[in-house]
């Protein structure tokens, strides 16, 4: 029985620090305020010029030194993201040809902070069914571009950046994605949204000025949803897979929320120490949250061969899921 397995990690974030300092002299808040609701200190943001793809490339080319493996081996290629820089070509078609990964598949999917783990399941059915031996799953977001810098609501939130996975497919030793569980309940998709996006009309152009595709959303009404939905896909995950949480070495959860991160862990007893968190440093970056921490976990050498590491996500749509691997 093959399994997937992660063999090398990247990221890249923009070097343009944007500090809870700075936001006090942009709307009426304070870093006090920011760091009690959400755990955010900074964040970073891409400049005039900076593009998607630009950090994704670098977190897939970091990914794949790594592994020590080419970009030609690769043979699939997945890139959650909602920012593309483009319609199409999409970012992960761009990627593909960066890399050098001549004729592979290469798609984008939009499954909010939820794409790497979405990214995750769909790498590995195809690795475990032969349908790919090398798969690049990537998140990124330029949340930057569809942030209204004058809602103290939202403008607090949000950050830049990618990251990677390299996936090879290997005879099962022990190692590698153990589950991997997805889903959505499209009938709370108003709790988080970009409106400006809504093709069903066709908007005068001072309206799309008005309007121009800004984040909104309600997150008090959000905030015990994520909570419950995060806590019961991971027990979904653990439990199908045979393993107590006390076993889990690594937990890292999608960056959203300080206090929804610390409400997760109590409600999956996760020990303390063990729950990985950079939203002080980064803010939410959706998709790329995820593989950003792993990244930098895997790079301070903080994993050791057969940990046990739960991912878990959870952003508009509304959709969430957990993935669940032996390192």
């Amino acid at each position: 029985m093959k399994r997937a397995r992660i063999v090398g990690t990247g990221m890249a974030v923009p070097d343009k620090i944007l500090t809870n300092a700075d936001l006090e002299k942009i709307v009426d808040t304070t870093d006090e305020w920011i760091v009690s609701r959400t755990g955010i200190r900074e964040r970073r943001i891409a400049s005039e010029g900076e593009s998607l793809f630009d950090f994704a490339l670098a977190a897939a080319e970091r990914a794949l030194e790594m592994a020590g493996i080419a970009g030609s081996e690769v043979d699939l290629v997945i890139c959650a993201t909602f920012s593309s820089d483009l319609v199409f070509p999409t970012t992960s078609a761009r990627i593909q040809a960066a890399i050098g990964a001549s004729g592979a598949a290469a798609f984008d999917l939009s499954a909010a902070c939820t794409g790497f783990i979405y990214g995750l399941g769909i790498a590995d059915r195809f690795l475990r069914t032969d349908g790919a031996r090398t798969a690049l799953v990537l998140g990124g977001e330029l949340l930057s571009r569809f942030t209204d810098w004058t809602d103290r609501d939202t403008c607090v939130l949000f950050g830049d950046g990618a990251g990677a996975a390299l996936l090879r497919a290997e005879d099962d030793a022990g190692h590698g994605l153990l589950d991997v569980r997805m889903h959505c309940d499209g009938s709370l998709g108003d709790l988080i949204r970009l409106p400006a996006c809504d093709n069903r009309k066709s908007p005068s152009l001072g309206e799309l000025e008005a309007d121009r595709s800004f984040i909104k959303m309600r997150g008090n009404e959000t905030f015990k949803i994520a909570v419950r939905s995060l806590a019961e896909v991971s027990d979904e995950v653990l439990k199908d897979a045979g393993i107590a949480h006390e076993e889990v070495n690594w937990f890292i959860p999608h960056q959203a929320n300080r206090r929804i991160i610390d409400a997760v862990g109590r409600r999956l007893e996760i020990r303390d120490g063990h729950t990985y968190v950079n939203i002080d440093r980064y803010g939410n970056t959706s998709a790329a949250s995820v593989p950003i921490a792993l990244d930098e976990l895997n790079r301070a050498g903080k994993l050791a061969k057969g940990d046990i590491v739960l991912c878990a996500a959870f952003g508009g749509g509304l959709v969430w899921g957990a993935g669940l691997l032996r390192w």
